[in-house]
């Protein structure tokens, strides 16, 4: 069997900066030099709280991008307390300090400063193939297109084969795409996220909940033109476990997530252009990190 494309870059993932080696590093901040354009087409911006573990590990991902498109990539330290910013300061990309902490004013300053026609939102936790931001503009540049959203997948380990996460990955994609003919803004996901910036500039990011600024903004996006689902196997990233784990074993996150699409399944079918926010989600003195 071939060598999975992020099974390099799993040598730095997890792994405290202190222990990643120099020529790594050297060789990571050598080809992030290539995205620097004065006129970007594309903004790749990622947002990173307490991510000193796995930063060096997406960047050297996008340091290893293939594409015909002019690129920055800018780096957002969201009010981090370990070695985010440092990292950031030593790969010599362009990088900026938000202070308020929350996954929204995180976004919300990448877009601000995005100089590109089209904005990527990258996480710092995730792993990003050469052909992702390609394949993303490709969908981007389609008739009436103003957003899309790519397929992610996870890092197997010792809990989880190979096996059991192709069949997970394979069905939550069958649902979100059928989930995402009529509701797209509910099948998006902030890690494989990319829309038109000024557009977005003009509906703006939710910073007052807790999760969900991503299919907020795809909401607001749906007004102007359609949400692309993309399944090319070119752009599918590859993450950590986060959320799903909270659940337990794979199975249990499974089980978890087909109660609730079959709680809300005459809603796959039916369109709606406004949501209830939950209390538990909006962020307050109380809530916030």
């Amino acid at each position: 069997m071939n060598k999975k494309w992020y099974a390099k870059y799993l040598s730095v993932y997890q792994v405290p900066p202190d222990q990643v080696s120099q020529s790594t590093i050297n060789m990571i901040v050598n080809q992030l030099k290539r995205f620097e354009a004065d006129k970007p087409l594309v903004t790749v911006s990622v947002i990173a709280y307490n991510e000193d573990k796995n930063l060096w590990a997406c960047l050297w991902s996008l340091s290893d991008l293939k594409s015909q498109y002019p690129i920055e990539i800018i780096g957002i330290n969201n009010n981090s307390i370990d070695k985010t910013e440092e990292i950031f300061k030593k790969s010599g990309i362009k990088y900026f300090n938000e202070t308020q902490s929350g996954c929204g004013f995180a976004r919300q300053c990448g877009l601000n400063h995005a100089k590109g026609k089209y904005h990527l939102n990258i996480d710092a936790d995730t792993l990003y193939p050469s052909g992702y931001v390609d394949v993303m503009v490709s969908a981007l540049e389609q008739k009436d297109v103003v957003a899309a959203s790519a397929s992610w997948g996870y890092i197997p380990d010792k809990d989880h084969s190979k096996f059991s996460l192709w069949l997970y990955e394979h069905a939550r994609d069958i649902f979100l795409f059928v989930q995402s003919i009529n509701r797209p803004e509910l099948s998006v996901r902030g890690l494989v996220f990319a829309y038109n910036t000024k557009l977005a500039q003009k509906v703006g990011i939710r910073t007052d909940i807790i999760r969900g600024e991503d299919g907020s903004l795809a909401l607001g996006l749906k007004k102007f033109g359609k949400i692309a689902f993309v399944r090319n196997s070119k752009a599918k990233a590859i993450t950590g476990y986060g959320t799903l784990a909270a659940d337990g074993s794979l199975f249990s996150s499974f089980k978890v997530r087909c109660q609730k699409a079959l709680k809300n399944l005459k809603s796959v079918f039916s369109k709606s252009d406004s949501y209830e926010d939950d209390d538990a989600n909006l962020m307050n003195s109380d809530k916030q990190k």
